[in-house]
């Protein structure tokens, strides 16, 4: 079966962390099932795991190229003895396989995801004749067996399936957008892409373990419909983002507002959201200062900040809720509230603090490895410090995040930077640069505030006139100049590759970059 996701992004740990990568130079079945059984039994709720059979990791706990790669001839052996070994599980479980061809070898990749009859047990030595059952979990990079209160608590998640990983009889094949499914396999560079329209919806589903339950009463799964449905309100209604923007302020004017509501799958509700803030909302400043060449330049709203908190009130939202995701914009912050609110695992004095948000326990498990995919989070509870590291690069005030006694509902609020105007009521414009004199120490009462052209630039348009200007110019200055992560840039700079704009020339030391055509939004 083609694998869900580029095997480059797997070789390098890129989009999913590391210790749900595991590299095998050789196949050794006793070590490989511990951590097929480990990653099955997925104790952290990660999404289980991929084991790659033909690779060695080097210093840097990355793949070493070349691969060593497994014989060919080896291969169908190893396939074979895998049927017995999966029976031995208790209860059954079935990883997935792929063989991938890299650096002209053969690696056996193996997809274990995470099972939904957890616990799982496998023999201590899949080769013995004597069969002693054991249970594992992963710790950090490593699998080892559960004991004490770890075992106690992976028997508890037998009845702690994630909502996204569930069953559901209403969604049927004709509910999945081909399109939506196209667009998300060609983004991630899927093989699956080019097996789309060769080979039965449900296939491609099964391949990317989206269905479920008995071989007589196949299902798909929700996190199917979250993803590539047009209408996933269908069966959880009120999945829409409804924005409310209050030009003078709630309190000032209630009755001067503006309501924009956006419907859709996941990735869609994230775009638009996204399109609304950078194309209405977010605007540059930039300030002059006498006697030095660079200009004091800021953001109202650092889009990452905005994006990571939009993408987290979407992935940890109880879509059993009849709730929407409502956003409220007024002169001072940006209002976002979902529902429900935190886990109760993570402790009131956490959440007031506002530095990190530390769960064990997710709603939409499955759903966090597809936005994962798509460079939308990180993942691992990074989305509050990144909300805050974003906002500091930004000389933002930091964000401030509420939930209610019974956790009924959280609240993040960003404010907007000091220096900004605030103002929502007149379009954006261009206007001429102002003057700040140093001697004043730079207070922008003294001077007019410049919002520049590029307010509504888009990261790809930046990225291209970027290596206009500066053909060699690296990742970390595209991703300095653009705000945004390396991984990001890497994400968009394959996307112009793929589309035949821009092409790299020589490798990353050394190289540059070409532009092939004009680009054409």
């Amino acid at each position: 079966m083609a694998l869900p996701i580029n095997i480059e992004d797997l070789l390098n740990k890129r989009k999913i962390e590391g210790n749900r990568i595991e590299f095998k130079k050789g196949w050794n079945p006793v070590d490989i099932y511990h951590s097929i059984c480990a990653f099955a039994n997925d104790f952290d709720n990660l999404g289980g795991g991929y084991v790659l059979v033909g690779v060695e990791q080097d210093d840097n706990g990355l793949a070493k190229r070349p691969v060593s790669g497994v014989n060919l001839e080896e291969v169908d052996g190893i396939l074979k003895r895998m049927v017995g070994f999966n029976n031995m599980f208790d209860p059954y479980y079935l990883p997935r396989t792929s063989i991938e061809d890299v650096d002209g070898k053969s690696v056996l990749v193996i997809w274990a995801s995470s099972g939904v009859n957890r616990p799982y047990a496998i023999p201590a030595d899949v080769l013995s004749k004597v069969k002693k059952m054991k249970y594992y979990i992963r710790s950090g990079s490593s699998s080892i067996e559960a004991k004490g209160e770890a075992l106690d608590e992976l028997r508890d998640m037998a009845n702690r399936v994630p909502f996204d990983e569930r069953p559901n009889p209403n969604i049927t094949l004709n509910d999945i957008s081909m399109v939506l499914l196209r667009d998300y396999l060609a983004t991630i560079d899927s093989k699956l892409e080019t097996l789309l329209f060769t080979q039965p919806l449900e296939e491609t589903l099964e391949q990317m373990d989206l269905m479920t339950g008995p071989t007589e009463n196949r299902m798909i799964k929700n996190v199917a419909a979250m993803m590539f449905c047009e209408h996933p309100e269908k069966f959880f209604p009120y999945t829409q983002v409804e924005i409310v923007v209050f030009p003078e302020g709630k309190m000032k004017n209630p009755q001067n507002f503006t309501e924009k509501t956006f419907k859709g799958s996941v990735p869609q509700l994230i775009k638009q959201t996204m399109d609304y803030f950078r194309t209405n909302i977010l605007y540059e400043t930039v300030q002059k200062v006498s006697g030095r060449a660079e200009a004091n330049r800021y953001w109202n709203y650092p889009y990452d900040a905005l994006e990571e908190a939009v993408v987290n009130s979407l992935y940890h939202r109880d879509y059993l809720q009849h709730e929407p995701v409502e956003i409220t914009i007024e002169p001072d912050g940006i209002f976002i509230l979902n529902c429900p609110g935190p886990d109760r695992s993570i402790p009131m004095s956490a959440i007031e603090k506002g530095d990190n948000l530390r769960s064990r326990r997710y709603r939409n498990r499955r759903l966090g490895d597809f936005l994962k995919e798509l460079d939308l989070t990180e993942g691992r509870s990074t989305g509050v410090p990144t909300i805050q590291e974003k906002l500091a690069d930004n000389g933002s005030p930091r964000a401030c995040f509420e939930t209610t006694e019974d956790r009924l509902t959280f609240l993040i609020h960003i404010p907007s930077h000091a220096g900004s105007s605030n103002n929502l009521i007149s379009e954006k414009k261009s206007v001429e640069k102002a003057t700040v004199d140093k001697s004043s120490g730079g207070n922008a009462d003294i001077a007019e505030i410049i919002t520049t052209e590029k307010t509504t630039e888009k990261t790809t348009e930046k990225i291209i006139r970027l290596i206009l200007e500066n053909p060699r110019i690296t990742n970390k200055e595209l991703a300095d100049a653009c705000g945004i992560t390396e991984d990001g840039v890497y994400w968009n700079t394959k996307k112009l590759k793929k589309k035949n704009i821009i092409r790299r020339i020589g490798g990353d030391k050394g190289g540059h970059w070409e532009i092939i055509s004009e680009y054409n939004n």
